[in-house]
């Protein structure tokens, strides 16, 4: 596939470079056609990678990645312009954190929304799909890393769309345990459990970490 990923920080290069290695081509837009950050991933993930602007990554893309800053994410997706989101997939890694009031960061959402929610209404043409954002960058893309199954969910409207999605899980990226929460609502669960995810962190002294599905019968 064609895909696009939307940010050039750890969980951004992360993803793009494992998309590349399974054989997808990855276009990785930032907000200048030249950043220097995205320069350097093209150079070192070889002949399936390239760089542009957020619209030239989301025009290129046949599935896309969100993968900017939460304070960040509806500016770069306006940026992308609605025209080359318009029935697309977006799989939205990003979460609502703010840093305004120091370390540990707060949510800039209110209990009764999501990120993933503002970004759907922002662009109701795009199947918005909130994954991979309750893990570590290296646990998104190898999840092996932490013994035994573990889980990931999928928040959003479009059935087929979150389908397609739990396939790239699995089949590409080695999910065992994918659980499906719901529609798109549901991802005030997944980036409220930041909150905890920060202090687990700090408490075990290690990102790689996840938690894992455990019930009756």
């Amino acid at each position: 596939m064609k895909i696009a990923v939307l940010g050039t920080g750890m969980v951004g290069e992360t993803i793009a470079s494992k998309l590349v290695a399974l054989g997808h081509e990855v276009k990785m837009g930032s907000r200048s056609a030249n950043n220097e950050k995205a320069a350097a991933w093209v150079k070192k993930a070889g002949a399936k990678a390239s760089q542009g602007t957020f619209a030239d990554a989301s025009a290129f893309g046949e599935l896309l990645f969100n993968c900017t800053l939460g304070t960040g994410s509806i500016e770069a997706l306006e940026a992308a312009g609605k025209q080359n989101l318009k029935g697309k997939i977006l799989i939205d890694t990003s979460n609502p954190l703010d840093f305004s009031k120091g370390m540990p960061p707060g949510l800039f959402t209110p209990s009764n929304d999501s990120l993933g929610e503002r970004i759907q209404r922002a662009f109701p043409e795009l199947k918005v799909v909130k994954s991979l954002n309750t893990i570590n960058a290296n646990v998104m893309v190898e999840p092996s890393r932490i013994p035994g199954e573990h889980a990931v969910f999928v928040s959003g409207n479009d059935a087929e769309a979150k389908r397609q999605v739990k396939q790239l899980l699995t089949e590409g990226f080695g999910w065992k345990q994918v659980v499906d929460l719901g529609d798109i609502t549901t991802s005030r669960g997944t980036e409220s459990y930041l909150m905890l995810w920060l202090r687990l962190w700090g408490a075990l002294g290690t990102p790689d970490f996840n938690i894992s599905i455990v019930k009756k019968g």
